[in-house]
């Protein structure tokens, strides 16, 4: 069976941006981190079912704020924004951002338009996470308000026509109530992803493209004892076998014990 289209991420510099590819995951489908400056037709080469933009601590009123390529928004594929990913899709199709009157920080309760296509069956009032001094103060053009807080007039965003999606809370941490479900809605429902993609899928697959690469050849790899190096010596070793030359340093700054279990 081939795997879903992959979700892309656009990483604006977001502590929680790796967390929205573990959620995308979570719910079976597959989903790769880019810069937010990737160019558009590297975006396009992955062909993408759906694209999210990550939160980030810039501001938009900042001459050197981060922005992805406009292009994102007429690639033809679903678009959802975080946080700052909301702002920015705002801003770049016509609407505004604003400071907002009180920051939001931590839980806070939200109202939550269930006509619309993002919180469709979802319950209307919820606790979302919510980390932001700035906010979306008038909407782009062919946009309704979909979601809002007591300080937060314009929370959500969406229009479906032109399958684009924004929250300003976070849904992908684990204090947004419904959060996994929002984001399970927008990449199996809205991108219309299956949700075929397993881990054991992923490796399976993973192993064969090493072997395919490497052929006869040899592996050199150095090996840390995180979990980066320690999957990727897994995943060729399987591949391999002792044609897998690993090379640890102790560099004498482990903790006590690592460097002997790193060897075993």
């Amino acid at each position: 069976m081939p795997m879903d289209k992959p979700i892309v991420i656009l990483d604006f510099g977001s502590q929680y941006t790796q967390l929205i590819a573990r959620r995308v995951r979570q719910a079976n489908v597959f989903s790769q981190v880019l810069p937010y400056n990737a160019d558009i037709e590297r975006i396009q080469a992955l062909n993408p079912g759906g694209i999210i933009l990550s939160g980030g601590p810039a501001s938009l009123h900042e001459a050197d704020a981060p922005r992805c390529d406009p292009a994102v928004f007429a690639l033809g594929v679903p678009v959802m924004g975080v946080c700052y990913g909301m702002q920015l899709m705002a801003q770049t199709l016509g609407g505004d951002v604003a400071p907002a009157q009180k920051k939001e920080y931590g839980l806070r309760p939200v109202r939550l338009e269930t006509d619309s296509v993002l919180f469709k069956g979802l319950d209307a009032q919820c606790d979302c996470w919510m980390s932001h001094g700035i906010q979306v103060s008038s909407l782009p053009r062919g946009f309704a308000r979909t979601a809002s807080t007591g300080t937060c007039p314009i929370a959500a965003m969406e229009n479906p026509e032109r399958g684009l999606y924004a929250v300003q809370f976070h849904p992908e941490v684990t204090h947004s109530q419904q959060g996994m479900a929002v984001i399970t809605r927008f990449v199996r429902e809205i991108c219309k992803l299956p949700g075929n993609w397993r881990m054991e899928n992923f490796a399976s697959q993973a192993v064969q493209d090493i072997r395919d690469t490497v052929g006869e050849g040899k592996v050199l790899l150095a090996l840390s004892g995180g979990v980066d190096s320690a999957v990727v010596a897994a995943l060729i070793y399987e591949a391999i076998g002792s044609r897998l030359h690993c090379v640890f340093v102790d560099h004498g700054f482990m903790r006590k014990g690592e460097p002997e279990m790193v060897r075993e």
